[in-house]
């Protein structure tokens, strides 16, 4: 049965019109863990290092990518609501071929200037030769990755949520057959490991492009003219400020701990650091999934002025965040032995501070879903400062705070521990948001 965007979305209906875009952040976060788990195993430690030191870089650039995504499909959407289909492609279409060309253009200047980066990060020897390595290859596939990101959201949008997850699911197949011949069979280490990611990456990007400029493309978005309007660009970044915000700053907020984490434990801490993050990768995507698949339900239903629904996606929204928490938590606190020992059982120091680090760093997700889903969801009102202060908060200040203090006061169990501070002073913030503005969206 086909869901559509203006339909009343019981518990059932919202979970089966979410539940692919969950899967595809799933699987999208995949492509890093995959990475992680070969290039550990077969590469060793230092190799292993080495990735999680540049990462934050390529996620920092795939930040406008999010941004654009985010901020552009809850105004198409919006516009459909509005009844105005063609102005809807034509605002489509604009945002697809200036992310493309601005991809591009950053692409370039990271791949000539990555092994500066690297150095800048902090990376020598031949810490510095795989972050290098694996930098180069990536800038070359960063452009398809951003265009991965954004049909993902207007995949959505166009009420084809099932592509997304489709797509992401032949993205990650692609990327494990070759992490498996590249790195394991092969022995080709951080290289291998960057051109499997980057084959998967292209297929993500091209295959959506080629979909959404067919004129019977059986959705109600594709790609035609585009019509150069700034206004609507700057809305989109106003509106994607939050995820870009986001992910911006998660980068930057990761090389500081990468930082910190060499000062206190060395490269045993940044990979350490590493594992913890790949299970959030995987925790915090079932998150961003739901944010993602409700927030062109919420766009609709705003653009059609249908206050009864927003309401609905409101307390429905929460009470599925307030239960996934919990099971979330219990899962991480429950299985983090034997979820660390697929990457890092080979050492057992470094295995030790791992485990110990994660069983305090788990807390976070009993918090963080409400966060997510509420910058998300201002963004979905075209709101786009009330979601960025959010996300600005969240990510960024309350984070770098926490990073820089708690360690003087509880050592190494400040840097695990700074996340879940974080996040309970960005959840007051958030509370605050949700009330004072009820009134203004009548949800």
């Amino acid at each position: 049965m086909k869901i559509q965007l203006s339909d009343h979305f019981t518990y059932k209906r919202l979970i089966r019109f979410v539940f692919p875009s969950i899967i595809m952040m799933i699987c999208t976060s995949m492509y890093s863990i995959i990475d992680g788990l070969f290039i550990s195993n077969f590469a060793g430690k230092t190799a292993f290092a080495a990735v999680n030191l540049i990462l934050p870089v390529a996620m920092g650039v795939g930040a406008i990518g999010f941004m654009i995504g985010s901020g552009g499909s809850a105004i198409v959407a919006k516009t459909l609501g509005e009844g105005k289909k063609e102005k809807a492609n034509e605002y489509f279409s604009m945002l697809i071929f200036t992310a493309l060309i601005g991809a591009t253009i950053l692409s370039i200047f990271g791949f000539i200037f990555i092994r500066q980066i690297c150095m800048a990060l902090g990376a020598r020897g031949q810490l510095l030769e795989y972050a290098s390595t694996y930098g180069r290859i990536m800038f070359v596939s960063q452009p398809m990755f951003m265009m991965q990101t954004i049909f993902y959201n207007f995949f959505i949008t166009a009420e084809k949520p099932s592509y997304s997850l489709r797509m992401s699911l032949i993205s990650g197949v692609i990327n494990i057959v070759f992490d498996y011949l590249f790195i394991g069979v092969m022995h080709y280490g951080v290289a291998g490991a960057a051109v499997a990611t980057a084959m998967g990456e292209y297929v993500g990007g091209l295959v959506p492009l080629i979909y959404f400029a067919r004129k019977n493309n059986s959705s109600r978005l594709r790609l035609v003219k585009p019509v150069w309007r700034k206004d609507i660009l700057l809305k989109t970044c106003l509106n994607g400020s939050s995820e870009f915000m986001t992910n911006a700053s998660s980068s930057v907020v990761n090389m500081l701990y990468n930082t910190q984490l060499m000062r206190l434990a060395g490269a045993d801490g940044v990979a350490a650091y590493g594992v913890i993050m790949y299970a959030n990768f995987i925790f915090a995507a079932i998150y961003l999934g739901y944010s993602m698949g409700s927030a062109p339900i919420t766009s609709y239903n705003y653009g059609a002025g249908n206050h009864s629904e927003l309401k609905n996606m409101l307390k429905k929204s929460l009470s599925l965040i307030a239960v996934t928490g919990v099971c979330l938590t219990l899962i991480s606190e429950f299985f983090a032995h034997p979820l660390i020992n697929i990457f890092v059982g080979y050492d057992a120091d470094l295995f030790a501070m791992t485990l110990h680090g994660f069983r305090l760093y788990a807390f976070v997700f009993l918090i963080n879903g409400f966060n997510i889903w509420a910058s998300s969801f201002f963004t979905a009102l075209n709101n786009g400062v009330v979601s960025g202060m959010i996300a600005f908060l969240r990510t960024l200040l309350f984070q770098i705070g926490c990073i820089m203090l708690l360690p003087l006061v509880l050592g190494l169990n400040g840097i695990w521990m700074g996340v879940v501070v974080a996040e309970m002073l960005t959840l007051i913030v958030t509370i605050y948001f949700l009330r004072s503005r009820r009134k203004v969206y009548h949800y």
